[in-house]
């Protein structure tokens, strides 16, 4: 279907035009007539398929028609991360090019001036504010923010709040909401406390669900399996001989992500680093670095792993396999968006056998198991077995050879267990800019303010 068919404003079907965008995705095709209906609306569809746009076009819409307060904030959109609250402000930027709609973008990691800005922009009542949930909170206590008036509330990426543990903050805040209100919640899965969020703060709501816990077909996946020993080097074959260009590494931990990136770039890669020890600043700055393309290779914790709004990766790259099928689906949706092919590599150790076959059995499908890198060693086997009380082991057996990166594997796994054991470690412990915009008549080409659209159909 065409945007043109659906009963979006004028002003923001010109904007839409001027981006070049003319199809619409399913769920931006099921979703936009009911929220223009004034139904609220629960909608689940997987990571790449064009979410924000589907609630923004129609408030977008409805708010053009002039029939809500002046200098109140009309609509609210909480996210869980600050990439996205910026994402998703500068999409309200685009998408309101031709309308007199003012957004803000509210989030932590900020100094104390643009904490002033922030609150200078909630008490000027900007029609959108984007936020994040603990610092909508902190301006709602020191009296920064009136909501009274509030006629639209969104909670998009709502699973990944709850997963940081966002419900009470959520709940707090629908607390400050007028009942008289339309809620929209958006996720990319459906578990269960998503299912009792939704029952708490939806009314009658229209459920459309698309795809649930699915990646894009478009999506190649492979999962090589080898000793943790192994990973550097077949990394680094990968890396090179196969000359990933657009790459996102996904790791672990924070501080296996600095080492990894260390060591990239000592191999002359262009290779940055992602993850919570940066500034916003720096993050900001990595960010733009990446999408510019100066950067080839971003190493990353799930800080990157939803509502990063990059068309052009080419690879994902999982060096840790995530224990949770769902975050999977999202690292992985990083890539093939936008309709573009794309390739997800896991690197799979005997310890993590048993999550990856559980990611098999949540996507219905097995993924392509290739044979290393050659001079990489043998795999071992890809089998998790279990014992008598249910609790997996691991059968670090290999078919030919590679007995000195298993003996490498056992050694490590010793040293992890003494370590754990020691007397001494009884533990085993090893900005944001404001950016209100009333109506603006800038020569500015509308490219640029949509500069991270894909000009085939508006994505996350």
């Amino acid at each position: 279907m065409n945007f043109s068919e659906l009963p979006l404003a004028d002003e923001v079907l010109d904007a839409l035009d001027a981006m070049r965008f003319t199809t619409c995705t399913p769920i931006q095709e099921q979703s936009i007539p009911p929220i223009i209906e004034g139904r609220d609306l629960l909608g689940v569809a997987q990571t790449g398929t064009g979410k924000t746009a589907a609630y923004l076009l129609p408030i977008l819409s409805k708010l053009n028609s002039g029939d809500y307060p002046q200098n109140h904030i009309n609509c609210l959109i909480m996210c869980p991360t600050r990439e996205l609250a910026q994402q998703i402000d500068q999409q309200v930027e685009a998408f309101s090019y031709y309308m007199p709609v003012s957004g803000v973008a509210v989030y932590g990691g900020n100094d104390g001036i643009r904490y002033e800005q922030e609150k200078n922009g909630l008490r000027l009542g900007a029609d959108i504010v984007t936020a994040t949930p603990g610092r909508m909170l902190s301006h709602i206590a020191t009296g920064n923010v009136d909501l009274s008036q509030l006629s639209f509330f969104v909670l998009d990426e709502a699973d990944r709040m709850l997963d940081m543990g966002f419900y009470d903050d959520i709940i707090k805040i629908v607390s400050q909401l007028p009942k008289e209100r339309q809620t929209i919640l958006f996720s990319a899965t459906m578990p269960q406390n998503i299912q009792v969020l939704a029952n708490t703060i939806l009314t009658n709501p229209v459920e459309i669900k698309i795809a649930v816990a699915k990646p894009v077909e478009k999506i190649h996946q492979k999962a090589y399996i080898c000793y943790e020993p192994m990973k550097d080097k077949i990394l680094i074959d990968l890396l090179t001989k196969e000359q990933m260009d657009r790459v996102i590494l996904f790791v672990s931990s924070k501080q296996k992500v600095k080492e990894i990136n260390r060591m990239l770039k000592m191999r002359g890669m262009d290779a940055e680093c992602m993850h919570s020890d940066l500034t916003q600043a720096e993050r900001d700055q990595i960010m733009l670095r990446f999408k510019n393309r100066h950067i080839s290779i971003l190493v990353a914790t799930d800080i990157v792993a939803r509502g990063i709004d990059i068309d052009d990766i080419q690879t994902v790259i999982n060096y840790d396999v995530p224990h949770d099928g769902e975050d999977y689906i999202h690292r992985i949706g990083r890539t093939a968006r936008a309709n573009r092919d794309g390739e997800a590599i896991t690197l799979v150790s005997p310890k993590d056998i048993v999550y990856m076959q559980r990611i098999e059995r949540l996507m219905e499908r097995e993924i392509e198991k290739p044979q290393l890198p050659e001079g990489c060693g043998e795999s071992p086997e890809y089998k998790a077995e279990h014992d008598s009380r249910g609790r997996h082991s691991r059968r670090h057996r290999g078919e030919k050879g590679g007995r000195k990166d298993r003996n490498n594997a056992h050694q490590q796994d010793r040293n992890r267990k003494s370590h754990k054991k020691s007397p001494s470690n009884p533990n085993g412990t090893s900005s944001m800019e404001v950016k209100s915009k009333k109506r603006r008549h800038s020569h500015k080409n509308l490219s640029e303010s949509a500069q991270n659209v894909e000009p085939k159909a508006p994505k996350e």
